[in-house]
C-alpha cells in the first residue's frame, strides 16, 4: 500500500507543487508549524500543503498553477462558491465605505434580521467575530442565567478552542472530563462532562445525579468534526425534553449546519429548538464572523444593561456584514436547497458505486450537502465508530484525489462541502477521479 501511496502522489511532487513546497518552507520560519490551523499542514494525510492562489466558483488554483474541484470550501461557509460576483461586490463596496468603524452601523441590524427570520428561537443575538468566540460567549452566559457550573458536551464535537470545551471523556460513563490539550486548567475541565454522541440515555443518567449543576448541555445538531454523523431518530427531541425538564439550557453550535442543510439550519431539518444558538462562517459570506443568540429573558443578562460581560471591537464588521448579507440573499431564492440536495445526492451515490464497484469498503454519511466517506464497513453513527475508520486509506484516497485534481479536507474526520457553483461537470469529474483511486486503492500489495 505504501507503494500505491508514493505511486499516487508522484505526479504532484516532482514540477507541479515547486512553488508550495517552498512556501511552506518560508512559512515554517514566521508561522509556528508553518499553518495557522493545524489541519492545514497535511500532517494526517501526508505530502505538502497547497499553498492556494485563487478561487472561482468550485475551483481553488494553487500557487503552482494547479487547479482543482474545492469541496472544502474554506470549511463549509462558501455554499454560493469561490467569488460569487454578488458577494465581491458587496465587499467592495462596503471597503470604499470604511472597513471597521467600533460603533453601531444599519448592515448590522439588517443582519441579524435576516437570522432571526431564519432562526425564530434567536428573538435577540449578539455578533462576534468567529464561532469560537461565540461559543464561548454562549457558554458564559447559560452558566450566568442558570446559576451553575457544570457543562455538558458530546465525544467528537468540537465547538472551537476555549478552554471550558477543550475536554475529553472521563474514565466512566457519567465522570467529568480532563483536559485534551495542554494549558488547560484541570479544575476547569472538571466542569465539563463529555458523552456519547447519539446516546440520550448517557445524559440521562447524568442529570439524574447531577441535574441540579448543569447549566447547558451543547452538541452539534448534526456533527460535522468526527467526519458528518447525523443525529439518530429522536437524539435531538430527548436533548430538548431532558434539558427543560432539568431546567438546563440546549445550545445548538451551528456553525457548520446553520445556512447550510437548512436554510434554518438543523433547527428548521428536524424540528427541535434550542435556547441559545451559536452561528458562524457562512452568516459573513466567509468572512470571519460569528453570532449567538435566544430567548430574550436569556439574551437581556448581556452587559451593557445586564451583568454578562461580552465586547468586541470588530463584532459587526462593516465589511463581513455586507458579504453575509449578500449571501444569505441569495440562500433565499426558490428551490437553492432542493438543488443543492440534488447534487450531493448525485455525488454521494457516484462516491459509493464506485467503492463497490472496486470491493474498497467504505460508509458514506451525508446530511444535506455535507458528507463524509468514512473507509471501513462498520456504520458511523458516534465517535468511538469514526475512530475505527482505516485513517491510512483515506490519506492514499486523498493523495490520489489531489493528484486528479480533486481537493478534499485533509483529515479522515472532517466534511466535503458541496455549493451551488459546483457541476453536473463537476461531480462527473470527482466521481470519475474516484473511481480511479478505488481501483488503485484494490490493487494486491
Amino acid at each position: 500500500m505504501a507503494a500505491v501511496h508514493e505511486h499516487l502522489g508522484e505526479a504532484m511532487t516532482k514540477d507541479k507543487l515547486k512553488k508550495s513546497q517552498v512556501a511552506f518552507e518560508r512559512a515554517k520560519k514566521s508561522i509556528a508549524h508553518g499553518v495557522n490551523s493545524p489541519v492545514r499542514a497535511f500532517g494526517a494525510v501526508g505530502g505538502t500543503p497547497r499553498f492556494i492562489a485563487k478561487g472561482r466558483g468550485s475551483h481553488v488554483t494553487d500557487i503552482d498553477g494547479n487547479d482543482y474541484v474545492d469541496y472544502v470550501m474554506s470549511w463549509g461557509p462558501l455554499i454560493l462558491g469561490h467569488a460569487r460576483p454578488s458577494v465581491v461586490e458587496a465587499i467592495e463596496r462596503a471597503a470604499r465605505e470604511g472597513s471597521s468603524f467600533g460603533a453601531p452601523t444599519e448592515r448590522e441590524t439588517a443582519l441579524a434580521e435576516e437570522i432571526k427570520d431564519a432562526f425564530p428561537s434567536m428573538e435577540l443575538l449578539r455578533m462576534t467575530s468567529s464561532g469560537t468566540e461565540a461559543v464561548m460567549s454562549a457558554v458564559r452566559l447559560a452558566r450566568a442565567f442558570t446559576g451553575r457550573a457544570k457543562l455538558v458536551k458530546f465525544d467528537g464535537c468540537y465547538h472551537g478552542h476555549s478552554d471550558s470545551l477543550l475536554v475529553k471523556a472521563g474514565s466512566g460513563a457519567t465522570t467529568f472530563g480532563h483536559p485534551s490539550s495542554p494549558g488547560v486548567p484541570s479544575a476547569l475541565a472538571r466542569e465539563t462532562v463529555s458523552l456519547r454522541y447519539n446516546d440520550a440515555d448517557m445524559l440521562s443518567g447524568l442529570l439524574q445525579r447531577h441535574g441540579d449543576d448543569v447549566a447547558a448541555v451543547i452538541v452539534e445538531p448534526v456533527a460535522g468534526n468526527m467526519g458528518v454523523v447525523a443525529p439518530a431518530e429522536g437524539f435531538l427531541k430527548a436533548l430538548r425534553e431532558l434539558t427543560r425538564k432539568r431546567g438546563a439550557l440546549l445550545i445548538f453550535d451551528e456553525v457548520i449546519t446553520g445556512f447550510r442543510i437548512a436554510r434554518g439550519g438543523a433547527q428548521e431539518r428536524f424540528g427541535v429548538s434550542a435556547d441559545l444558538t451559536v452561528l458562524g462562517k457562512i452568516i459573513g459570506g466567509g468572512l470571519p464572523v460569528g453570532c449567538f443568540g435566544g430567548r430574550k429573558e436569556i439574551m437581556e443578562k448581556l452587559s451593557p444593561r445586564g451583568p454578562v460581560y461580552q465586547a468586541g471591537t470588530l463584532s459587526g464588521n462593516p465589511i463581513a456584514t455586507a458579504a453575509g448579507l449578500a449571501t444569505l440573499k441569495e440562500l433565499r431564492k426558490r428551490d437553492v436547497y432542493r438543488r443543492l440536495e440534488t447534487k450531493s445526492r448525485r455525488l454521494a451515490r457516484g462516491l459509493v458505486n464506485e467503492a463497490r464497484r472496486a470491493g474498497v469498503a467504505v460508509t458514506l454519511n451525508r446530511v444535506g450537502s455535507m458528507m463524509t466517506l468514512f473507509f471501513g464497513a462498520e456504520r458511523v453513527t458516534d465517535y468511538e465508530s469514526a475512530l475505527r475508520s482505516d485513517t491510512a486509506q483515506f490519506g492514499h484516497f486523498h493523495a490520489g484525489m489531489l493528484a486528479r485534481g480533486i481537493y478534499l479536507a485533509p483529515s479522515q474526520f472532517e466534511a466535503a462541502f458541496v455549493s451551488t457553483a459546483h457541476t453536473d461537470a463537476d461531480i462527473r469529474a470527482t466521481v470519475r477521479a474516484a473511481g480511479g483511486v478505488f481501483a488503485e486503492l484494490a490493487e494486491p500489495g
